[in-house]
């Protein structure tokens, strides 16, 4: 964000209606449209005259291939189309996530330890898919992490900066940019991207960007030599468990071989603290193959690292100590029929719920056939023959933690009581001792959601005034804290 001059003049789009400016940026502006079909409000992003070239609108139809590809995740913004306006200028189309994002929360609230972990793991498994195809972001930060409409964080501007051919640690990315990217030659890998993870981590614990020093001047000469030289400041939170402090020192090393060889096995050391303040555990979002999803789930990958593995399983005819499987939020075999749901969930349909994320309840029903596969909690295996995704291998550092899947509730229903509440109910399709349930009421456009435990398969939740529509997240609450792998959601009416 910038105030250093005025806004471009929004452009003409057919089929869009220009409604108002949502924010400015280095390369580009950022304007909501209402699309007339689907009816739904999207955000334009359009890249500034300034930068236009010809090599840039041809990086740019690369660039805008690569996000929609990836946005596939559902902690990645939706790209929903991507164009050149009548006046040459290049634009994305994207979903509007109308609630606060990063960059508007970390300075003006305290964010909870646990908020934290959630948003690092769920932004780690959207790093790691980004990796896995080959994209290096090169600028993440708090302002470029957007909130949905049902709090998920949505990971945006992958690419941006390389695309128009600035230098990656330009503006305000330096506060969150690793030693090597201010150097002369901007060298960066994926382990810049950790760096870039892990400052940001970092922000919403402090309140503040890692070099920040409050009282004192924070320019860009003050930030870049402090980067380069000084320890990492305390983060000043007596709730931040020494284990996490480390966790984040160590993914913001100046060297670069001593971070995290990947964002997955950053994500699962964040789970491990989560597992230690006996919070319920982040599941990755990570892509399965096809295959995968046709034979019941992946192969299992020996040689794992001791130092992260939880517990090891030891074939019985070899003796061979072997780590099995994964975490799939988006089943394979239902990855377009989702899709194509998710722009009439996302244009105001009454019945939806909430878009792509939503359409995890969808995808539990396929993923309920997988019930009876070893899954590890953090980890993406292929299967022999299968070339489209990445196996453990890929992703040094991941855990091999082997237990069952927390199976999705079904049957989630809600009516509306005579008080004005709505009564939901589910089931438990393989209930254990000592299940309980964790339910979250979604509130699309609002700053609050509401979470509670409950004992039975049933809860009443109350209507705001004025309240068409009530939506909630249910997973079934293991007694060893583990929670459904994919939530339900149901929305009334």
């Amino acid at each position: 964000m910038t105030g250093r001059r005025r806004p471009s003049t929004p452009p003409w789009l057919s089929g869009y209606t220009y409604s108002r400016l949502l924010g400015m940026g280095g390369f580009a502006d950022v304007f909501l449209y209402h699309q007339q079909l689907p009816a739904r409000e999207v955000a334009v992003k359009v890249l500034l005259e300034a930068h236009l070239d010809d090599a840039t609108r041809e990086q740019f139809v690369t660039e805008a291939n690569l996000m929609a590809r990836l946005s596939q995740h559902p902690a990645i913004v939706t790209v929903h189309h991507a164009g050149f306006a009548s006046d040459g200028r290049p634009y994305l189309v994207m979903e509007h996530c109308s609630r606060p994002g990063l960059a508007e929360r970390y300075r003006a609230e305290r964010l909870s330890v646990a908020e934290c972990l959630r948003i690092g793991i769920r932004l780690a498994s959207a790093v790691q898919t980004a990796h896995d195809a080959g994209v290096v972001h090169r600028d993440i930060k708090p302002a470029n992490v957007l909130t949905t409409d049902f709090g998920w964080p949505a990971l945006t501007d992958f690419g941006i900066a390389a695309a128009v051919g600035l230098s990656e640690a330009a503006g305000m990315s330096i506060p969150w940019a690793p030693p090597e990217l201010l150097g002369l030659d901007h060298v960066s890998d994926e382990r810049s991207d950790l760096y870039s993870l892990a400052a940001t981590v970092y922000s919403m614990l402090a309140g503040r960007s890692p070099f920040e020093v409050p009282g004192t001047r924070n320019s860009a000469r003050e930030l870049v030599d402090r980067i380069e030289h000084m320890a990492l400041p305390p983060i000043g939170r007596s709730d931040v468990p020494a284990e996490l402090v480390e966790i984040l020192a160590r993914a913001m090393s100046r060297k670069v071989e001593d971070r995290p060889p990947s964002a997955i096995a950053f994500a699962c050391s964040l789970q491990t603290v989560e597992a230690a303040m006996g919070l319920p555990m982040t599941a990755l979002d990570l892509i399965v193959s096809e295959s995968d999803v046709a034979t019941g789930g992946p192969r299992e990958v020996p040689g794992l690292d001791d130092t992260t593995r939880d517990r090891q399983i030891v074939e019985p005819d070899t003796g061979e100590t072997r780590a099995g499987s994964v975490i799939d939020r988006r089943a394979a075999k239902v990855r377009s029929s989702e899709r194509s749901r998710r722009g009439t969930d996302q244009g105001g349909s009454a019945s939806r719920t909430g878009g792509r994320r939503a359409a995890r309840a969808l995808v539990a029903v396929a993923s309920l056939a997988l019930v009876a596969v070893v899954v590890a909690t953090a980890v993406v295996l292929g299967r022999p023959g299968s070339e489209a995704r990445p196996t453990l291998s890929q992703h040094p550092g991941a855990p091999a933690t082997v237990e069952a899947v927390v199976p999705t509730p079904a049957d989630l229903v809600g009516t509306w009581a005579g008080d004005g509440s709505v009564a939901f109910t589910w089931t438990n399709p393989l209930p254990a001792d000592g299940d309980r349930y964790q339910w979250v009421r979604l509130a699309p456009g609002s700053g609050s959601t509401q979470r509670a435990v409950t004992d039975t398969a049933s809860v009443a939740v109350a209507a705001g005034p004025g309240e068409s529509q009530v939506c909630i997240e249910v997973s079934i609450l293991r007694a060893d804290g583990r929670l459904s792998t994919r939530p339900a959601v149901g929305c009334v009416p």
